[in-house]
């Protein structure tokens, strides 16, 4: 028939997906746990627990990266935002005391650009291997008319695995705990939204020099993972708990991980505020609380250690790579007090 119209000519490429899947099996291959039953290409990935665990449970996270695609989709790099996908979702679970196993992806776009995908899935499985974990597949949807030009979106999905006894779950810290603060890489995948407008009304442009390399550079460098860093601590018995600074900033983040009798007590003055979020507050006018709940400020997790473990637990996270430094302390909550009182003002 001449007229005939091919599943093509609606704007889906299915031999471009054939390709796709050819040019990531080595990378996923590459991630590959003991645990990882079957290649890819089934209906489902399997995965079997590991081993050694008495009562295990399961800890389950999704995410994605925000608006920090758009200037990934702007630049046209994509090689570190799948980095950034994996660490927002495994940082998650890795704060409850789970050991990651296994990760799925979602990718979609109007049109497959097998280049473009095959970027994003090599920064994935960068995550995963720095995670420890599996890339045991994922979806890619091909959604022309949903999607525009260039325009793709991200999303992920781990899943961990944590003894029961040994869940980190808000009760062990207590008051004198020490915090802990690791330094973050930038704004990770938080506050884009804001930062896009602050380019949009300053100015300033993504490819200005800044610092050794460029605004745009800066402002990509993928979110820290911290995984190892934190299995250290737990098989030490040094950690009480754990906070991912995310979206909320110290404020709203570290009260998640104790119990509403403690305050947490943070010393502003305790590290330098990276270079990059002076120039945001500086070029946005933002106010010191703003950035506080707005972005990570310098500081990508926070851990809560026993004072008695401290020295152990600062020489774990430097032979991990870690740049730690002590913030602040866990005190008793007075009535009508805010759950994280800041103290000193940020260094810069």
């Amino acid at each position: 028939m001449s007229n005939a119209l091919t599943y093509k000519d609606a704007g889906v490429d299915i031999d471009a997906g054939d390709r796709f899947v050819d040019i990531i099996k080595p990378l996923i291959k590459r991630t590959k746990r003991p645990e990882m039953m079957g290649d890819l290409g089934g209906f489902g990935g399997l995965f079997a627990l590991p081993t050694g665990y008495k009562e295990p449970l399961l800890v389950a996270s999704t995410d994605g990266v925000g608006t920090k695609l758009r200037l990934a989709i702007e630049s046209g790099i994509h090689d570190t935002i799948g980095i950034d996908l994996v660490a927002m979702c495994v940082n998650d679970i890795v704060v409850q005391g789970a050991e990651p196993l296994f990760f799925l992806d979602y990718f979609a776009s109007g049109h497959l650009d097998v280049e473009t995908g095959a970027a994003i899935v090599k920064g994935i499985a960068e995550g995963c291997l720095e995670s420890k974990m599996s890339l045991i597949g994922g979806e890619t949807a091909e959604m022309p008319g949903m999607y525009h030009g260039k325009d793709y979106d991200l999303a992920g999905f781990c899943v961990g695995v944590v003894e029961k006894s040994k869940v980190l779950n808000g009760q062990q810290p207590k008051m004198g705990d020490v915090l802990i603060g690791l330094a973050s890489s930038g704004p990770h995948s938080n506050g884009y939204s804001l930062i896009r407008k602050i380019l949009e009304t300053s100015g300033a442009s993504i490819n200005d020099s800044f610092e050794d390399s460029t605004l745009l550079a800066h402002l990509l460098k993928p979110t820290r993972i911290y995984v190892r860093s934190l299995l250290a601590l737990m098989q030490s018995e040094c950690l009480h708990g754990a906070a991912h600074i995310t979206g909320g900033g110290l404020p709203d983040n570290l009260p998640r991980v104790y119990s509403e009798t403690l305050q947490a007590k943070i010393d502003l003055n305790a590290w330098k505020w990276p270079a990059i979020f002076q120039w945001l507050q500086t070029k946005g006018h933002i106010a010191q609380a703003e950035m506080l709940r707005t972005f990570n400020c310098g500081i990508g997790m926070v851990v809560i250690v026993c004072p008695t473990k401290l020295d152990k637990a600062l020489q774990l996270l430097k032979e991990h790579g870690e740049m730690p430094v002590v913030i602040g302390s866990l005190q008793t909550r007075l009535e009508g007090a805010p759950s994280v009182e800041f103290t000193g003002e940020l260094s810069v």
